[in-house]
């Protein structure tokens, strides 16, 4: 039985607490392993350790700093056979899916590979005689990154490689119910050349979030997960004096007009709602049918999902279980809901028989139909396999229903109708949309975050933005010393 510790100064430690937390494999049900739940204190020692390595990493010329991302980029590349594995045996995700996962992480290592790009400033001679503006991008010093259990390698891949890029140090706090991806990449930071104490990487749960919100030499703070807690890790970072953004729930809408291509569309309302059996912020778990197509393309999802495999995520199967025990019952409890409330099951996922253990955390994707917006399974993020159907009578009632909802991260529409795309991009109150594409998700040169209750805080991930939150402007006006402007003038400075 491993026991899963810290990563400070450099090195793996243990921490000062003896709380500790389980890790299963949620293919089989056994427990794999434990880890340390940070305390304070130990919290503390991590932000000591990155207070101590950001004063010579902001110093660290572009060059350098850029020759470590480069070989990380590297490590990862190579090993990324080894960190899917990893990812299945602790999340249950398919070695596929896995893969994708460590795919998308690498390419915002990439664009962080093209920091010194994204750092240049501005510059304007002469704004007044002989007087020359310029701009500068800075490090704030400590950051934290508190990243959730659904994509243990690529969300702290969003934050952690921008943040070192512009030169902070950084304190990763990944989820206590798969630490392991997390740890290897810190590892491989530092084999990369990252100093130590760069990137920090303490476990744990409430108690370690709430000791990064509260220390003073935290500057910054990165955050996904659900919505009640982004609300809650922004009101108290702000309220502590630092920078958040805290990237909350979704309820991703996807909008099917009466032209679209169904056969297109029911194998991409599959991919979307079930791919990671939906522990997805950007799973689609709303469709949204524009009659008369409701009846043949939910007929045409129901005949895709007969052909889906859930199982062990090495055995080459579709669908993998969930994370754990206790979340697989509370999606089972949302399908119970569903029925109760009226909604037609037409595909019930808690009768399927996985390829895999009995023990695992099983749930088969489940398709309701005739769901309405005052339903539990319609108005809650589930995050599971289940997939609702809204029936609506026209474009007009969808966007509606999309607008009203209180969440705004992902959503999709699917036409061949060119006008009703940019009509709907241009009037949908999300901050992702895709046309004819799933699950929007930008590449790492643009940013990836949502609006309403789906963001706290107004700069995304990675991209311009990334940049933008984990650095700060600073504007020079010099002026260099000419005999010719001697003299005292008390006057207010003006453009001359």
């Amino acid at each position: 039985m491993s026991t899963i510790g810290h990563f400070v100064d450099g090195k793996r430690v243990a921490g000062s607490s003896e709380r500790r937390a389980d890790v299963f494999d949620p293919a089989t049900g056994r427990r794999t392993g434990q880890v340390e739940l940070a305390c304070a204190a130990d919290v503390a020692r991590a932000v000591e350790a990155a207070e101590r390595a950001a004063r010579a990493w902001r110093d660290t010329s572009l060059a350098k700093r850029t020759a470590v991302l480069f070989a990380f980029r590297e490590l990862v590349n190579a090993r990324r056979d080894r960190l899917a594995q990893v990812v299945t045996a602790e999340h249950g995700k398919v070695l596929a899916d896995a893969a994708g996962e460590v795919q998308r992480g690498l390419e915002v290592i990439e664009y962080a590979c093209g920091i010194p790009s994204a750092l240049r400033g501005g510059f304007s001679e002469n704004v007044s005689t002989e007087v020359d503006s310029y701009s500068l991008r800075q490090p704030l010093g400590v950051v934290a990154v508190i990243s959730p259990f659904n994509f243990p390698v690529m969300v702290p891949l969003w934050f952690v490689p921008v943040a070192v890029a512009c030169g902070n140090a950084v304190v990763l706090k990944p989820s206590e119910k798969d630490p392991s991806a997390a740890l290897l990449l810190a590892e491989w930071f530092a084999e990369a050349g990252l100093p130590d104490g760069v990137l920090n990487m303490v476990n744990g749960d409430k108690e370690a979030v709430d000791a990064l919100l509260d220390h003073p030499g935290v500057k910054a703070v990165s955050f996904v997960g659900s919505t009640p807690v982004a609300r809650y890790v922004h009101q108290r970072g702000s309220l502590a004096g630092k920078r958040v953004q805290a990237l909350g729930g979704a309820k991703n809408h996807m909008v099917v007009l009466p032209d679209a291509d169904l056969d297109l569309t029911a194998d991409a309302a599959v991919n979307a709602g079930f791919g990671s059996a939906g522990e997805r912020c950007m799973a689609i778990s709303a469709l949204v049918a524009v009659e008369p197509v409701a009846d043949a393309l939910v007929a045409k999802i129901a005949e895709r999902m007969a052909g889906l495999r859930t199982g062990d995520g090495r055995r080459g199967c579709d669908m993998g279980p969930l994370v754990t025990a206790a979340h697989a019952a509370k999606v089972r409890s949302y399908v119970e809901s569903g029925i109760a409330a009226g909604a037609v099951p037409v595909v019930d996922g808690r009768d399927v028989t996985p390829d895999g253990e009995a023990e695992g955390f099983w749930l088969g994707p489940t398709l309701f139909d005739h769901v309405t917006p005052q339903m539990s399974i319609y108005t809650d993020e589930i995050f599971g396999p289940v997939l609702s159907v809204v029936r609506v009578g026209s474009y007009d009632e969808a966007v509606d229903l999309v607008n009203a909802n209180p969440y705004g991260n992902g959503t999709a529409i699917f036409t061949n109708d060119g006008g009703a795309a940019r009509r709907y991009q241009h009037e949908v109150e999300v901050g992702m949309v895709g046309i004819n594409v799933p699950i929007p998700v930008p590449m790492a040169y643009y940013s990836f975050g949502g609006w309403k209750a789906s963001l706290f805080g107004d700069l995304h991930a990675h991209g311009a933005d990334g940049v933008a939150f984990f650095t700060r402007g600073k504007v020079v006006t010099s002026r260099w010393l000419d005999p010719r402007h001697g003299g005292v003038n008390l006057g207010f400075p003006t453009q001359t």
